[in-house]
């Protein structure tokens, strides 16, 4: 059974654990191929050797099969802390899945999926994890933390927003975002899943993302959404009803006849998100929900390297 066949075997029990390692495990073996030799190597265990570090750990065995030089790391390290973020707005359970879909191409089943494979990854770095959720509540907090049981903890708490039943409700992501950024004491990589979809003012919501940034805290936004509808407005050419998933408003339009203007409206708006986030100094990276998680764990593994 190939690689893909076993993931969509194991999504189909929706078992996050499971799915997340199995796509991590695949990542590893093929950045062994790949010329990001500092992110492989059993790194799990090891990391690279700096001069001027002491000798006294260099696994020299290591060194004998890659001609490179590697520390033994020990259980207690923990080189950084990372704050995951997920938006768990109504417009976050969209689209609306098929009985043959996996649960994973929707914009929420992706973010939780990625948060399990990015802690799969943080946990084989023993780096330390916490989670928010919000939507129109701040609906769950955790600390961030290393052990074993606090990563199932929240592995449990990803895999209960994957079976809710999503009612009609808006997202007060500025509230939210002001609150977490108070919650996050230490210095940490705070990443955030997010739709973008909101009904308040722009700037407030980039001063809460501003917010996020302070203690030094280096922010990454993931901006999920679903290239075909969201993006493209791909639908036929049939009067259709489209209707908020937030606020319940409903508009009856032919897609075709707005597509064009459609397109620029979102194109400026992502342009816009882009620009400011750059501004504030914050990673802004676009994630369709069909794209692979490869972009997910490179960025991530691209502003640990920077984050110092």
């Amino acid at each position: 059974m190939n690689l893909e066949s076993q993931i969509e075997k194991i999504s189909s029990f929706g078992h996050l654990e499971l799915l997340a390692n199995q796509i991590v495990e695949g990542f590893i073996s093929g950045m062994h191929k790949s010329p990001f030799h500092g992110f492989s190597a059993e790194f799990a265990e090891h990391k690279i050797y700096n001069p001027g570090e002491s000798t006294r750990h260099i696994d020299w065995k290591l060194y004998a099969k890659t001609d490179r030089l590697y520390v033994k790391r020990y259980e207690e390290e923990t080189n950084l802390r990372c704050h995951l973020i997920i938006d768990n707005s109504s417009s976050m359970h969209y689209p609306k899945l098929k009985d043959n879909q996996l649960f994973y191409e929707s914009k929420i089943g992706f973010s939780a999926l990625a948060s399990a494979v990015l802690m799969n990854l943080l946990k084989k770095q023993r780096d330390a994890v916490g989670l928010s959720v919000y939507s129109d509540t701040y609906e769950y907090y955790s600390p961030e933390k290393g052990s074993d049981r606090h990563h199932r903890m929240i592995l449990n708490q990803l895999e209960g927003i994957l079976s809710q039943n999503k009612t009609t409700r808006t997202t007060d992501t500025v509230t939210f975002l002001h609150q977490i950024a108070e919650n996050i004491h230490r210095r940490s990589m705070v990443i955030l899943f997010t739709d973008m979809f909101q009904t308040e003012d722009n700037d407030k919501i980039f001063k809460a993302l501003q917010h996020l940034k302070h203690n030094k805290h280096k922010v990454v936004v993931f901006h999920v959404y679903d290239q075909k509808t969201e993006l493209n407005f791909n639908f036929d050419s049939t009067p259709r009803k489209f209707i908020d998933v937030e606020t319940g408003e409903e508009i009856n339009l032919f897609a075709e006849n707005t597509q064009e203007i459609y397109q620029k409206a979102v194109e400026d708006y992502f342009k816009t998100i882009e620009t400011t986030c750059m501004q504030y100094q914050i990673r802004y990276v676009p994630v369709a929900v069909d794209e692979k998680f490869e972009k997910i764990l490179l960025t991530y593994l691209a502003e640990k390297q920077k984050f110092g």
